[in-house]
């Protein structure tokens, strides 16, 4: 199983032990309540999780089936609710503080009406639709840079003017959502073996054509880190440093003109870590053909490299991390 649950528990041990990271920087999130997630998605899809079947052809998890709903939507769920509390609440810090990180979230395959790809809840467009609600917004702009197409976001902003979307990801894997790539403003499709070079290359290049068409007052930026040489999954070789170059290339990029930013780290499948999952998982793909489409970064190095990008940002006071004041 390639996917490593624990991470983000280690990226904020790896930051706070280091002295990088004060606890009065860290906000815990509410779950996000039936009420929240019926903003974006119908009553019929949350209805459908409250079968195991449904949720288990979402994680890609078959054994799942066997358990009983109420264990799946405590041990699963419920985390990902979260999630999606998080990415919530991190737009409306984002607008205060002019940056906010959510270490976890970024669902990207998941729409309105249809989970996948590991994703059940669809946090980006739940997070972009309360800004435009409740946070006086109406421009957007998501930076996908999970090594997926981010198809969920795509097809709930399908035509939807008020959002650009910049996805750059590796054409030849999952989730080969043709529809929905009519519906991206600037796509930038990577050949599997990209390396770090030529990936930051046409990065720097997609951010110049970015300004040029949109002038958003948000940034949402999914920072998957299964682009890194060795994950099973993305099929890229991007080395860590180049991730740490990465994210701080669109953290100067919001910055240089003004603009908040949320950082979500593609983070499908945060908590899997209990006693039930954890053997459940193992035993699932001990069996399976292939390994099944997640996206985020699923390496035992992501932790580390992601706690390394953000001391990088507070270092070049992209953000900060101590308790001195914005």
């Amino acid at each position: 199983h390639p996917f490593d649950s624990s991470k983000w528990g280690r990226i904020c041990r790896f930051l706070t032990k280091e002295g990088h990271l004060e606890k009065t920087r860290v906000v815990e999130p509410l779950e996000a309540s039936k009420e929240d997630l019926l903003v974006v998605h119908t009553e019929a899809y949350l209805n459908s999780l409250r079968s195991s079947f449904r949720v288990a052809a979402i994680v890609e998890v078959p054994p799942l089936t066997l358990m009983p709903n109420w264990l799946v939507q405590q041990r699963l769920l419920y985390p990902f609710r979260k999630q999606v509390g998080g990415s919530i609440l991190s737009a409306k810090l984002a607008l205060e503080r002019g940056w906010a990180i959510n270490v976890g979230g970024g669902f990207h395959h998941c729409s309105a009406e249809e989970g996948g790809g590991f994703c059940a809840y669809a946090d980006i467009s739940l997070s972009i639709q309360f800004a435009f609600v409740r946070l006086d917004i109406s421009r957007v702009m998501i930076i996908d840079l999970d090594a997926h197409q981010g198809n969920g976001h795509e097809k709930d902003f399908a035509n939807d003017g008020r959002v650009y979307i910049l996805d750059m990801y590796n054409a030849g894997i999952y989730p080969f959502d043709h529809a929905a790539k009519r519906y991206i403003d600037q796509k930038v499709e990577l050949v599997s073996g990209t390396e770090t070079d030529d990936y930051l290359d046409q990065l720097d290049k997609a951010l110049k054509v970015a300004q040029t068409r949109f002038q958003p007052q948000l940034i949402i930026y999914n920072a998957g880190t299964d682009i890194l040489d060795g994950d099973p999954l993305g099929n890229l070789k991007i080395s860590p440093e180049g991730v740490v170059i990465r994210d701080e290339k669109v953290f100067r990029f919001a910055k240089d003109q003004n603009i908040p930013l949320v950082m979500m780290t593609s983070g499908e499948g945060l908590l899997l870590h209990s006693v039930f999952f954890v053997p459940l998982l193992r035993i699932t793909y001990r069996f399976a053909h292939a390994p099944p489409p997640f996206s985020g970064g699923y390496m035992k190095s992501s932790a580390r490299v992601i706690a390394d990008s953000i001391t990088n940002l507070s270092q070049k006071n992209l953000v900060q991390l101590g308790s001195q004041p914005d």
